[in-house]
Parts: C-alpha cells; sequence; structure tokens
C-alpha cells in the first residue's frame, strides 16, 4: 500500500501542476494581488448570486430574526434561528476533524473531536452548545482549501461559483472535497439523513446572513462595485486566515463576536 506521505504529495504536486495551467499573471487591485481572468463570467455569476441573496436568501434569514439568541420575551435564550445554526455547526465538525488531521495538527482535531461528542449529546443533537459555554472548547474552523494551502497547492485564479459565491480555484476544489471526506456524511444511510444533514448545513449560513446582515446589504447593495468589493474582501480575509504573507489585516477582524467573516453563500 503506498504511503499516505507519498500520496499527499502525488496530490499536492497534481493540483499544482493543473492550477499552474489555468493561472494568469496577478494585477495590484486596492494593494493586493488579483488574478481574475475569467472576470466577465465571475461578474455574470456575481450578479445572479446578487438576485438570489434579494429573493431567496435574504428573506428567509429574515424570517430568523436577528439570530442573535433574544427572541421577543425570551431575552438570553436562543432563538429558533440559534438552534439551526448550532446544528448546522455542529454536523461540519468532524470533516473538520479529518481536516486537522490530514493538516498534521492533532491538537485541534482532538479539540473538535471533545467538542463534537459533547454538544451532541449534552447538547442535544447539537441544538445547544455546553462545549463552548461550560468547557470552553470553541470550534477551531478549517476545510480542505486550508489543507491544500498547507500541503502547498497555490490558490489558483479568483472565481465566483454560482450560490456558493466567492472563492478561488483552489477553494473550490476544497468544497467538493470537503463533502468526500465528511466521515457523518458517509455514517448516514439514507437520502433523507443526508438530506436533513444538508439543509441544516444551508440553514446555518442563512443564520449567519440574518446574523450579519448589515454587513452583508453593505457590501452588496451599497457599493460602487460590489463584485470587486467582495472580491477584495474574500482574497484579503482568506489570505489572512491562512496565515500568508502580507495578510496581517483582517478586513473581518470587527465584523462580529466571534470575530470571522461571514460569506452570505458560503457552504
Amino acid at each position: 500500500m503506498p504511503h499516505p506521505e507519498r500520496i499527499r504529495r502525488k496530490s499536492a504536486l497534481i493540483l499544482t501542476v493543473a492550477l499552474a495551467g489555468c493561472a494568469s499573471s496577478p494585477v495590484m487591485v486596492d494593494g493586493i494581488a488579483v488574478s481574475d481572468p475569467f472576470e466577465a463570467q465571475n461578474r455574470r455569476v456575481h450578479a445572479f448570486n446578487k438576485g438570489l441573496d434579494a429573493r431567496v436568501i435574504g428573506p428567509i434569514a429574515g424570517l430568523g430574526g436577528s439570530g442573535r439568541g433574544d427572541a421577543p420575551g425570551t431575552a438570553g435564550q436562543p432563538g429558533a434561528m440559534d438552534l439551526v445554526i448550532n446544528m448546522g455547526s455542529n454536523l461540519s465538525l468532524p470533516g473538520k476533524i479529518a481536516n486537522s488531521l490530514l493538516q498534521g495538527r492533532p491538537g485541534p482535531a482532538v479539540k473538535n473531536l471533545f467538542r463534537f461528542a459533547v454538544n451532541s449529546t449534552l447538547g442535544i443533537a447539537g441544538m445547544f452548545d455546553p462545549a463552548g459555554r461550560d468547557f470552553g472548547l470553541p470550534e477551531t474552523d478549517t476545510d480542505f482549501g486550508e489543507t491544500l494551502a498547507v500541503w502547498g497547492v497555490p490558490e489558483g485564479v479568483y472565481l465566483e461559483l454560482p450560490v456558493l459565491g466567492p472563492s478561488t480555484q483552489r477553494d473550490a476544489v476544497g468544497k467538493a472535497v470537503d463533502l468526500l471526506i465528511d466521515p457523518l456524511w458517509h455514517l448516514l444511510d439514507s437520502d433523507r439523513q443526508r438530506a436533513v444533514a444538508l439543509g441544516l448545513r444551508i440553514g446555518s449560513k442563512a443564520g449567519d446572513r440574518a446574523r450579519f446582515g448589515d454587513t452583508v446589504d453593505s457590501v452588496l447593495r451599497d457599493s460602487a462595485d460590489s463584485y470587486a468589493q467582495t472580491r477584495l474582501i474574500y482574497l484579503m480575509h482568506r489570505r489572512h486566515e491562512l496565515g500568508q504573507e502580507g495578510s496581517d489585516i483582517d478586513p473581518y477582524a470587527d465584523t462580529g463576536p466571534d470575530g470571522h467573516i461571514i460569506d452570505p453563500y458560503a457552504e
């Protein structure tokens, strides 16, 4: 059987060659390097995503109120949107555990494993968050796009994906692989269970949209060029997340109490 390290190196090499074949010389836009040879197509997809947000995602998010856990008359108690956010976040943890292990980072994997175990039991299938509230186990976020970055795969060109929103070639591959390597997805034994799990993930993102609606609206509705603004913010934040050189400033550092960007279309 091939050694796992050899498989990792070969996979990274194949992806690096594939992405390099599509790459174009980056240009400096507002002080950051941007490679966007598909801008015309990306702008059409962005227009579609804006319409989807205005007609579907935004209104659905609005049904959940603020999503901050303070429904009218129940101050301090989680609202329906918070429960959806918590369950969706909990279901994403097995995939994040797998990615941390693929990155050679057992510490975050162990913490997320304990978080998943506590919230799946004491938190009633992830509806509540005793792991964070009572045990000091916050979620450590990661994905296969970050795994590819750790393996040395370049980000490739900028893409805007239908429904999923801003991305890069590397992160687009990561989104697809995240679903394939998610252990929970393979443990679910029926299409109905998988549909429920996917629905909770989508509902969780709608909850994020509700919690940070003003920020999302500011980018999508108030910008002179919402496509360019979305592209700039995504690339700056993503490079900051990955700790890349020259990305010391996170443009969304002050977005919300949990301190991370909210992408209205992210999977």
